[in-house]
């Protein structure tokens, strides 16, 4: 009986050839043997080697039933590869936050026909996440259309979204694999950033969304006003099934600015940044600082490293992914003014944070705190 690639399997060929499970958010790093023993697997493929088919048959990469889903190509990815791509496609928002880096709601957003040329680029680039953000993603004027195409594309597709308009029927049809909802405290930090009464309807949403049975994520933000609640929304977060629990600490831009009391110095904030569980990144490279793998789409079509440098876009949709990721030079550890013991699991923490601090080399000051007790 012959072997096909599963369902959610995809080949990839980053740094090195690999296979990605899309549902598990799982890359598998592969020898040219493996490599090509499934890509005959897009047909149908028998192997001798049992141990190897039988993992990939425990693993959810090989199944004996065909999928007739068009891959795209297996083409070599540029060094370093495009693995992970921040794609706002609206500003559009129903909530005015106070620590959001958009300083104001402007009605722009990416057309239908910009957003599927980026993912086909992002595709062909090899990439494995989309990381749906705005804004809030669902007030997109052709959110619809835009979920129906979502599954053309061999991708993992994450949709970032404050929850408020999340309900059955939304979620019933949303072709996303994965949800990040932002949940900044309990009812009184939260509501302290995102106002009164969200509290109640994103704790119903993010349950919904549990039932409905998407990976769930959780975002949150550390403030003044909701550092006495990490030890309880660890206990809930995990006691609800939550797959990942993302902390950070805002950046003091945009809308932040305007509301100075919810910052906080690093050594205040940076211990909360030990909260936080599950995630990780897919990367074989050493020796790099954050955002290696990492770029941004936003809604004007400007493209930049990652969102916070949207004031600084290295070019347009209209340059093409391709020609805007070489633009993007990689920040190497010994390039950084870092000098502790911990600079290869820290990875001199957020770049964006330390331009703040007055030096883009220099140290992110709220990461520091992490280490500084070792």
């Amino acid at each position: 009986m012959p072997f096909y690639l599963s369902k959610y399997a995809c080949l990839k060929w980053l740094e090195k050839p690999c296979v990605y499970h899309i549902k598990r958010d799982e890359l598998y790093e592969l020898d040219i043997k493996a490599f090509e023993f499934l890509e005959k697997c897009h047909k149908g493929c028998e192997g001798d080697n049992e141990e190897f088919i039988n993992y990939c048959i425990e693993e959810g990469i090989l199944s004996h039933v065909k999928d007739a889903s068009q891959r795209p190509p297996v083409i070599k990815s540029p060094e370093p590869s495009l693995r992970y791509l921040e794609l706002q496609i609206t500003e559009r928002c129903n909530l005015r936050c106070r620590h959001c880096y958009i300083k104001e709601n402007r009605p722009i957003e990416l057309t239908l026909k910009d957003i599927e040329k980026v993912l086909k680029e992002f595709e062909m680039l090899q990439g494995l996440r989309v990381l749906i953000s705005g804004g809030e993603p669902l007030l997109h004027s052709e959110f619809e259309k835009f979920n129906e195409i979502l599954p053309e594309f061999f991708l993992r597709k994450v949709l970032f979204t404050n929850g408020i308009l999340l309900n059955r029927e939304i979620l019933k049809k949303l072709n996303v694999d994965e949800i990040q909802i932002s949940i900044d405290g309990l009812q009184r930090g939260h509501e302290a950033l995102r106002g009164k009464g969200t509290f109640k309807r994103v704790m119903n949403a993010l349950e919904l969304t549990i039932k409905e049975g998407f990976d769930v994520s959780v975002a949150t933000m550390v403030h003044r006003d909701n550092l006495d609640e990490f030890d309880q929304m660890e206990n809930l977060f995990k006691d609800l099934g939550i797959r990942e629990w993302n902390v950070d600490v805002p950046c003091a831009t945009g809308r932040l600015k305007l509301h100075p009391g919810f910052q906080l110095k690093p050594e205040e904030a940076g211990r909360y940044l030990r909260y936080g569980f599950g995630g990780g990144i897919h990367s074989s490279l050493e020796g790099f600082a954050c955002g290696l793998h990492l770029m941004a789409v936003m809604a004007d079509g400007g493209i930049a490293k990652c969102s916070f440098y949207g004031e600084n876009p290295v070019g347009t949709i209209k340059d093409g992914l391709m020609e805007c990721w070489t633009r993007i030079r990689p920040v190497r550890l010994e390039e950084l003014k870092c000098d502790c013991e911990y600079i290869d699991s820290c990875r001199g923490g957020c770049r964006y944070r330390a331009r703040l601090s007055g030096d883009e080399y220099g140290k992110d000051p709220y990461r520091c705190e992490v280490y500084k007790e070792g």
